[in-house]
């Protein structure tokens, strides 16, 4: 009798001795995976090791070095996107990628049909989308706007985009950041059935608890390198994954015991106006020194009015706005002047300017100060020092070619945020500490081992003394560092509770501007006159 061996089905994806520089960096040094039919291999690493570059390879936008990339054991083309999605490799972006004035079969549709052709297939292409929806479980309505649709609504789309293309690989990139708590349970419940009807999954994220919970193998990269691989996540828990990650042992940050100090900000009743509604509806809070105050919210919220307004980029049209018992004129030199650090959503297109150099970034803000200029001509030395002061004091990698003299578009995320909080918290020699730090969204998209020191910096500033507003879409962020919780729904902000008094599932019906359980009153009321106000 003849014992026959199975023999191990080969992997639908492979990637050998890939290798990538841009100059002097290294981006991705030999680096061998696999990804099998059915699996969900999540790529962890440092922002800066390599991640980004690798998928760009994957999916054509960059040309590798040295390796290969093999679908089914044939190679790829290199630096071909159209061959990429015609072997079924699919990416949905951490930003998607949508036309928000146009119909949902609309953006599935674009790019697929040649511009020579008549007329449009649309009764095809909505049958095809229909029935990928329907064998994947997801739900989707042709002809709804993306404009109307939610946040987990939108990034379904996405990725039916990918599936009416055949996509047999799905990229997910960060693919929570916008979700709120239940609608990353739809998602997750989403995965799990692709993955049953055979789809292979890269899943990217810096959030562990997602990791050990979505995947079945880890990858983890760091400086451009494989440095460690977990074929299974028994017993493997967040503080082994976060050490592979950053190389060393990553504590965790609390809360810590603060006394709430003085009153700092207080707005009442503010109105700031928009269509097709107000970007900010009667808003009322306080901000008080040693306190952090979390902000949670599915982004366009109002979230960015907020941040405007106590920056000095806004004015209200209605209701009042004192920082330190003074009102401000709407200019952000003189909420500079007073005392106000921001450090704003969009590193890029807000927080710096990246053909500058690191040098000029890190006094962009206080340029025109009596510490960097005099009679209007810039004190380039002192510039220089403060910068390399910054560099050094925040930990700011990546300038070993360039020095100062680096663009800060060269900068990886994690590094360009620690220029921008090193700025905000430290902008000026000769001003004092600042009184209120405006914190929007500032760890997004940053590894684990940036999050924790850019929590360490502002939990020490806030021990300091100063009032820290915190706007997050990371609940587990708000969570570890806020006193009190809000939530911002519709341009209208809810009580501000204890942290104790929430629980996600709380927190993310309050995002969905749903009543709020268990709390005395609704999270939000609406009055006689017809205009809703927080309970």
């Amino acid at each position: 009798m003849t014992s026959t061996t199975a023999v191990p089905e080969p992997p639908l994806l492979r990637l050998s001795h890939i290798s990538k520089r841009f100059g002097a960096l290294v981006a991705n040094d030999d680096i061998s995976l696999e990804l099998h039919r059915g699996e969900v291999l999540a790529l962890l690493g440092e922002n800066g090791a390599g991640k980004s570059t690798l998928m760009a390879i994957l999916f054509g936008h960059y040309v590798a070095d040295a390796g290969c990339v093999e679908v089914e054991g044939r190679a790829l083309p290199a630096g071909d996107t159209g061959a990429a999605l015609n072997a079924g490799i699919g990416m949905v972006h951490q930003h998607f990628t949508l036309a928000d004035n146009l119909t949902v079969l609309d953006n599935v549709m674009l790019g697929t049909e040649p511009l020579w052709r008549p007329f449009s297939r649309r009764g095809a292409a909505r049958a095809k989308l229909l029935a990928t929806a329907g064998r994947f479980g997801l739900q989707v309505a042709p002809d709804a706007r993306i404009a109307e649709l939610s946040m987990g609504e939108r990034q379904q789309v996405e990725i039916l985009k990918a599936l009416v293309r055949g996509a047999r690989v799905l990229i997910l990139d960060e693919p929570t950041a916008v979700l709120t708590p239940q609608q990353s349970e739809a998602l997750f419940a989403t995965l799990r059935d692709l993955v049953r009807e055979g789809l292979s999954i890269l899943f990217i994220s810096h959030k562990l608890d997602e990791v050990r919970r979505v995947s079945d193998r880890v990858a983890v990269l760091r400086s451009g390198r494989l440095v460690a691989q977990f074929d299974t996540l028994d017993g493997v828990d967040k503080a082994a994954l976060a050490e592979a990650m950053v190389g060393h042992a990553v504590a965790p940050l609390g809360r810590g015991v603060r006394q709430r100090g003085a009153l700092v900000a207080r707005l009442r009743e503010v109105t700031v106006a928009g269509k097709p509604r107000p970007r900010l509806n009667r808003v009322t809070l306080e901000l008080h020194a040693h306190e952090v105050l979390g902000i949670a919210g599915i982004s366009g919220n109002g979230q960015q009015a907020l941040a405007d307004l106590l920056c000095g980029v806004l004015a209200p049209d209605s209701g009042t706005l004192v920082l330190e018992g003074q009102r401000l004129p709407a200019k952000p030199r003189a909420w500079l002047r007073a005392g106000v650090a921001r450090i704003p959503e969009d590193r890029h297109a807000v927080g710096a300017v990246g053909d500058l150099a690191l040098w000029e970034n890190a006094v962009l803000e206080r340029y025109a100060s009596p510490s960097f200029s005099v009679l209007g001509w810039l004190k380039r030395r002192r510039a220089l020092d403060h910068a390399q002061a910054l560099v050094q004091r925040f930990d700011v990698r990546g300038t070993e070619a360039g020095g100062l003299f680096t663009p800060a578009r060269r900068l990886s995320g994690g590094n360009l945020q620690k220029l921008i909080l090193g700025r905000a918290l430290a902008g000026d020699p000769a001003a004092p500490a600042p009184k209120l730090i405006v914190a929007n969204q500032p760890t997004w998209g940053l590894d684990v081992g940036a999050v924790a020191y850019v929590h360490g910096q502002l939990q020490s500033a806030c021990a300091a003394g100063a009032a820290l507003l915190l706007i997050s879409d990371d609940l587990d962020e708000l969570f570890a560092l806020s006193d009190r919780i809000a939530v911002m729904h519709g341009g209208r902000l809810g009580v501000a509770r204890p942290v104790a008094e929430w629980t996600r599932a709380d927190i993310g019906l309050a995002m969905a501007g749903a009543v709020v359980a268990g709390h005395a009153g609704s999270f939000f009321s609406t009055a006689a006159d017809g205009v809703v106000h927080a309970a």
